[in-house]
């Protein structure tokens, strides 16, 4: 089956992908309780943004949180002055949240981004994961998923389809809806991806759409994750779409420094104190320390662990982009500015070299039809 999706343009031949993204969480340093201004955080991102396109960086994304301390309410805007401020850095958000907003203005922000930026425009679909979002703009939280269905199914609709005739549940329908501006491309639409959980629920819908996957590992080991990518693939197979060449993304944190001790010691109080602002739980100081075995899937120690770290992930994964969260929970600008310096000379080099060398040797690429039985359990 040809895929109906307009699928994001990945390169792998000099290696995958490697990215950054932010959440644009606005929190005090843990280690001094000092906090940016709002104004300052976001000239941090813009910052980040520019200083990654000069280390090689391939791409930045913005997410959307709409709660306390955060800053990234307006992430679309956020998205639009990087765009200017870079020149060649694909940028994307992490995520919009479709099921609170309005497909027709998403597209229309995000296709004028695109065409500010030359081109270099994505959209990553998420759903909400702190619920205050659908008081805040009227939305009832008992219609969680089938809002991000429905308004998953229209913002793919107007990306596909220039004029657009549509009807749900929870909007009036669109009759012959002209939806503009249009990227400038041969499809006149973007790439759009489907973000999950850790869960295999939420991928199967992902390969039953043929959409490519953004899925975010934030703790734990990796061979966990690997369930969901199984099962994705697998499941775009059984629906006759090519499940081994969907694009998948992969992200979750990361921190550099040239001490692994002193990587572990600087970067737990931060995430551990922004899990509690933003989630109401902190990260588990064991689980946390378990981070320094290559197998777990917290990129968080010196440049080499790093670098085994996502190359282990590469090999059970096989994945085509990789994207790191380095500025989460108070982080200062020199150490983040440190982290990309590491990143720029030392992980994206090896990340690179290996990946566009090798082929994932565990990658279920190779086998994804293992998962067939389990894949009937779920559904």
């Amino acid at each position: 089956m040809e895929n109906p999706h307009i699928l994001p343009e990945i390169d792998t031949s000099n290696g995958i992908e490697f990215g950054i993204y932010t959440l644009g969480d606005h929190m005090p340093n843990p280690h001094t309780s000092e906090r940016l201004s709002a104004k300052e955080r976001l000239d941090q991102i813009l910052e980040m943004a520019k200083v990654a396109e000069q280390a090689g960086v391939d791409i930045f994304q913005v997410g959307e949180s709409h709660q306390d301390y955060f800053v990234s309410q307006a992430h679309m805007v956020i998205l639009s002055a990087i765009a200017q401020a870079t020149k060649k850095l694909k940028i994307a958000s992490s995520a919009t949240i479709i099921s609170t907003s309005d497909p027709v203005r998403v597209f229309e922000d995000a296709a004028t981004i695109d065409l500010l930026s030359g081109g270099r425009m994505e959209i990553v679909a998420g759903r909400a994961s702190r619920l205050g979002l659908f008081d805040l703009l009227g939305y009832d939280f008992k219609n969680y998923t089938e809002l991000f269905e429905e308004k998953l199914d229209l913002l793919l609709q107007i990306n596909e389809n220039e004029v657009v005739n549509w009807e749900g549940e929870f909007r009036a329908p669109l009759k012959e809806a002209h939806v503009i501006p249009r990227p400038n491309n041969d499809k006149h639409g973007l790439p759009i991806w489907r973000a999950v959980g850790g869960p295999p629920a939420s991928a199967i819908r992902a390969g039953l759409a043929g959409l490519p996957m953004y899925i975010t590992t934030l703790g734990g080991t990796s061979d966990y994750f690997q369930t969901s990518i199984d099962i994705y693939r697998a499941v775009a197979n059984r629906q006759g779409f090519d499940g081994k060449n969907l694009p998948l993304t992969t992200g979750g944190f990361l921190y550099a420094n040239k001490d692994l001790d002193t990587a572990y010691r600087e970067a737990y109080p931060h995430i551990d104190r922004g899990m509690m602002l933003a989630n109401g739980q902190g990260f588990d100081r064991r689980l946390f320390a378990q981070g320094k075995d290559v197998r777990s899937s917290i990129n968080i120690g010196d440049p080499q662990l790093i670098i085994d770290k996502i190359l282990y992930q590469y090999e059970l994964y096989g994945m085509d982009r990789y994207v790191a969260e380095i500025d989460f929970g108070g982080v200062p600008t020199d150490k983040i500015m440190n982290t990309l310096d590491i990143i720029g000379n030392e992980i994206l080099p090896a990340v690179k070299k290996y990946t566009r060398d090798h082929k994932p040797s565990k990658s279920t690429r190779e086998n994804p039809n293992e998962w067939e039985q389990k894949i009937d359990e779920i559904l």
